[in-house]
């Protein structure tokens, strides 16, 4: 029977009830009881467990029926605090949000361009602890700190493995480096998976829903959540929509492959094609300037959207590349929500939502059984950050969920 106890009150029990109160509360005892199938002396142990770490909180009772009146439960939004930064070759961002992902904090720096990794992790250390005093954070309340960036990573040992924009990082130990300086447990994450997980939780979506976020940074990601919790892969690297195969023997990429969608709509190829059409956009005031990728991208979108012609035929030509590759990733997980988030949809989003709508209607496997709603993030540029920080949270206060936080030495 003690053996029996342990399993429903374990970690992913407490993950379970976690989400359960995020996604529904204010919510009773007798309704997670009902909603997960755990017996109520399992389900009082994680709630007063919970109520103990100041992670839940009792917040009012429901009106009487004839019975005793029940206890409504809410996670204590301020319970704790998660760091999550976004490193880019243009940018840093960093953002302090609380438990139920709302932003307290966030600050732009610039990025770590052809910095050695060094420097640029010193100044992440600079940046982290000017931030907290900014803030008037306690450094004891601060769950972590999520690091992510473009993909591929390896999350085992806490590095960056060979990104296309941050070359030099390629097998650097970050997390080590920021742990042993910063005294927090500190995750390296993938940007598109983590902006996921931060849609997911600030958006209270209910762990019954098959949801996924696609990303546009300078590449092209993807995350799905199944069941409450990240679809991860063997080493934390799926969801790269970016290398689906939408021509086969086409443009090499640096993964390996050919034909990627990434070398066809990511930003970059966008713009070497507005080169290639630059007499016709002379009215856009394009760098072509690599270090300047983002810049540009938004001043071609803000064109597009405007009116002008050719930089609309570029973006729908992304757009509906894109869309296509779009429908791949929901016939693969019958998906219920998509968002989408990433800097390349800060200004271009409504092109891009239109598109992959129009696509899914017409083409979506199960379309007669169900729609799928896809919505624009309501932070597209600091979404990966934002999830960076819901990662820490929810791998602090629902273990089980998200990838383990190590403490530091």
């Amino acid at each position: 029977m003690a053996r029996r106890e342990s399993i429903l009150t374990g970690p992913g029990s407490q993950a379970l009830i976690v989400d359960l109160i995020r996604s529904s509360g204010p919510i009773s005892r007798t309704e997670l009881t009902a909603a997960t199938g755990l017996t109520q002396p399992s389900i009082s142990n994680i709630v007063r467990r919970l109520i103990d770490d100041g992670i839940v909180r009792e917040t009012g009772r429901t009106p009487s029926q004839g019975g005793k009146p029940r206890t409504l439960l809410e996670i204590n939004a301020r319970a704790r605090y998660g760091i999550g930064v976004q490193l880019g070759f243009e940018s840093i961002t960093i953002v302090a949000t609380d438990v139920r992902g709302g932003v307290v904090g966030r600050q732009l720096v610039d990025g770590a361009g052809a910095g050695q990794p060094d420097e640029t992790a010193e100044r992440i250390v600079e940046l982290y602890r000017a931030f907290l005093s900014g803030l008037g954070l306690d450094a004891a309340s601060v769950a972590g700190v999520a690091v992510v960036t473009p993909g591929p990573i390896a999350l085992a040992e806490g590095a960056i493995l060979a990104a296309p924009s941050l070359p030099l990082w390629d097998g650097y130990p970050l997390r080590d480096v920021l742990a042993d300086a910063l005294g927090v447990p500190v995750i390296i994450g993938n940007d598109a998976a983590a902006a996921t997980i931060g849609e997911f939780w600030s958006r209270q979506v209910s762990r019954n829903e098959a949801f996924a976020c696609v990303y546009l940074g300078t590449g092209i990601g993807a995350g799905v959540v199944l069941d409450g919790a990240l679809l991860r892969g063997a080493s934390s690297n799926a969801g790269e929509l970016g290398h689906v195969t939408i021509q086969i023997d086409g443009e090499p990429c640096y993964c390996g492959n050919q034909g990627c969608l990434e070398r066809y709509a990511a930003p970059g190829p966008t713009i070497a094609a507005a080169r290639a059409a630059r007499d016709d956009l002379d009215d856009v005031n394009l760098t072509f300037d690599p270090a300047s990728l983002s810049r540009d991208f938004d001043q071609l979108a803000r064109a597009a959207v405007g009116g002008q012609t050719v930089a609309a035929e570029l973006l729908q030509r992304s757009a509906d590349q894109i869309a296509a590759a779009t429908v791949t990733l929901a016939n693969l997980f019958d998906l219920e929500r998509i968002v989408l988030a990433g800097p390349g949809m800060a200004v271009a989003g409504s092109v891009y939502a239109r598109a992959i709508r129009e696509r899914l209607e017409r083409s979506f496997f199960a379309r007669n059984a169900h729609s799928i709603a896809v919505e624009l993030s309501s932070n597209p540029r600091d979404a990966a950050a934002i999830g960076a920080a819901a990662l820490v949270l929810q791998g602090s206060i629902a273990p089980g969920h998200g990838p383990s936080l190590i403490p530091a030495a």
